[in-house]
């Protein structure tokens, strides 16, 4: 039988508590070689979740709604203009027609961010100038994170010169694969220190790096190192973010939390582009990590079609009828 989830607080009702930062600590391989993941298990339980768990009517456009605040709205592409970009931060600005929101009571709702490339940064803060949006830039050589480190320093440098609050870098998955866990914690520390005031989303790319246990083990090395975010993938790789690898990596987070006192982020990215998706990562979260995760200086969703379907969903809500997909071009 499907179980009604408890209806979430709206965006305008739970004001974002101020978070201290995740300093980080010294690496210990003790506690990170200890990690291990049954991945039967945890697929089993992956797999319950799409049909365990489901809202309806109002609380459905509530938690919809509170996905749109948690989108980094993306554009990665090797044909971005400062058209595109201007366009996309207008969307973010405005994400859904307004009689809509005004319709289900959230006038003025805006994604989480923007992400862009480290080109296009200066674009996107003149676009978001006033608004409270901050934008994210890919940095260190994304996708594959295979530059020089000092160039990839540098790179970051630039970013956050050019106006990005927040900073999405690659790990070297060559440090998971050889098991270098001291090499991937100097590397991750150097980049957090680079980032200066910008927080840092960590980009594991799970899809490569082997085993689960992997990815567990790899998620502490990161925050053990600083990272204010870890996020799944580029959205570059064969595979992107799932259901298993999201739930190692949010018992990672939850493991750390428990450590140390410091919250640390969490981001799925690639291949999250329907609205049923999106509520069943923000069950996932809720029930694993708990409410106050469900904000945007703890979660977030890296994607692009997904905020598409959101607004035909509402649609449906308030009018009862479905719309084109083409009417909700998000750029």
């Amino acid at each position: 039988m499907t179980q009604t989830i408890d209806t979430l607080t709206t965006p305008t009702q739970l004001p974002q508590a101020v978070e201290p930062r995740n300093p980080g600590m010294e690496l210990d391989l003790d506690w990170a070689l200890g990690v291990q993941a049954n991945t039967s298990a945890i697929e089993r339980r992956a797999k319950t979740l799409p049909g365990r768990r489901s809202v309806k009517k109002d609380y459905q456009a509530a938690w919809l709604a509170k996905a749109i605040t948690l989108i980094d709205l993306t554009t990665l592409s090797g044909d971005d203009t400062k058209g595109r970009v201007r366009r996309l931060c207008a969307k973010a600005r405005q994400p859904v027609r307004s009689s809509l929101l005004e319709a289900i009571g959230l006038p003025g709702l805006t994604t989480g961010a923007v992400c862009v490339y480290h080109d296009m940064v200066e674009t996107a803060v003149e676009a978001l100038h006033g608004t409270g949006i901050p934008v994210a830039a890919v940095s260190t050589g994304f996708p594959a994170g295979l530059s020089p480190l000092h160039l990839r320093l540098m790179e970051i440098e630039e970013s956050v010169k050019a106006g990005a609050e927040e900073i999405d870098i690659v790990i070297s998955r060559r440090h998971v694969l050889t098991q270098n866990w001291q090499a991937l914690y100097d590397e991750m520390k150097q980049m957090r220190a680079a980032c200066g005031d910008a927080h840092v989303k960590a980009i594991l790319a799970t899809g490569e790096l082997g085993t689960l246990r992997n990815v567990a083990r790899a998620s502490l090395i990161c925050m053990m190192a600083g990272a204010d975010f870890i996020k799944t993938s580029t959205g570059k790789e064969p595979v992107n973010a799932t259901l298993p690898v999201s739930l190692v990596m949010i018992r990672a987070i939850r493991e750390f939390h428990e450590r140390t006192g410091y919250r640390v982020g969490y981001k799925p990215a690639g291949g999250i582009s329907k609205a049923k998706d999106a509520l069943v990562y923000l069950s996932l979260i809720k029930e694993e990590l708990g409410d106050r995760w469900l904000q945007p200086d703890l979660f977030r969703f890296g994607a692009s079609s997904l905020l598409g379907d959101i607004e035909r969903q509402l649609e449906h809500h308030v009018t009862g009828a479905y719309s084109a997909g083409y009417r909700h071009a998000i750029g």
